[in-house]
């Protein structure tokens, strides 16, 4: 399938990129009302993908989503509910603990899932590209070859330089991973805002966004975390179908596992973000 790409221009003022909702409407509830204290419009509100996820209100944080006006690409999960597959398409290890997790949120999302909301999800981009302060934007899921690839900070330069060349961009926002992060390499930035869907496993229940700044005529961005109502997130969470560990990740911070994980990020398990 060619991949559908949304030029959506030139933005300027304030734009706020998250990702990885995973179904958690409590945090979206917080984002929002954040984007409303920034005088932050919803058109330069940008989500890397995953609306939908390991949380207990998919069709609520779908239909939130949709009022809100927010622009998103598809993540993986959003390609296989459109495609009406049978795995969240997560590229997770066969038999690992996060690929027996999947198997009981994804068909829980499926089955919560409204027509109405299916059709939204399907109908967003691959990717979306725009300029800023005179650079061109290019926002992604995990690469833009693969879908469900992780790249982390750690990951080589070489690797991510592939991803600048092919889509032609100064600036890459990408998601899938779960962990914010940036990494700068002469005058290309690789911007990863994390997720807020979950914890960044960092050892607290905070979740993290970036905005972008243009006012001196320049690129400039801040990793941001915020608290949101956690508890009620992770009590939902506690319904007989889905997994009891990613309720207690919502509360603790630290994440079940770190099996996807390279041993530079899995190290920094509970230490905080280093960014």
């Amino acid at each position: 399938m060619d991949k559908k790409i949304k030029n959506i221009g030139a933005l300027s003022g304030k734009t706020l990129l998250f990702g990885g909702v995973y179904s958690n409407l409590q945090a979206l509830e917080k984002l929002k009302a954040i984007a409303e204290e920034e005088n932050i419009p919803a058109q330069n509100c940008i989500s890397t993908g995953d609306i939908v996820g390991y949380c207990a209100q998919p069709e609520e944080t779908v239909q939130l989503f949709k009022l809100w006006g927010a622009q998103s690409i598809l993540g993986n999960v959003e390609i296989q509910l459109r495609d009406g597959a049978e795995d969240c398409g997560c590229d997770f290890r066969e038999g690992s603990r996060c690929d027996g997790f999947s198997q009981l949120w994804y068909p829980y999302a499926q089955a919560k899932l409204s027509k109405n909301s299916i059709e939204f999800l399907s109908s967003l981009p691959d990717h979306i590209q725009f300029q800023y302060a005179g650079k061109k934007v290019f926002v992604l899921h995990g690469g833009y070859d693969n879908v469900s690839e992780f790249i982390y900070k750690s990951t080589p330069w070489e690797r991510k330089e592939h991803h600048f060349k092919t889509t032609e961009s100064d600036v890459i926002v990408a998601g899938h991973c779960g962990l914010p992060f940036h990494h700068i390499n002469e005058d290309k930035i690789w911007l990863n805002p994390g997720v807020i869907g979950m914890p960044a496993n960092d050892g607290e229940p905070h979740v993290w966004f970036v905005i972008l700044d243009d006012t001196d005529g320049t690129i400039r961005f801040k990793h941001h975390n915020f608290n949101y109502n956690h508890k009620l997130a992770s009590r939902l969470m506690q319904n007989g179908l889905l997994p009891e560990e990613y309720a207690r990740t919502i509360i603790t911070g630290i994440w079940d596992n770190t099996e996807i994980l390279p041993s530079v990020e899995s190290g920094l398990q509970g230490f905080g973000i280093q960014l």
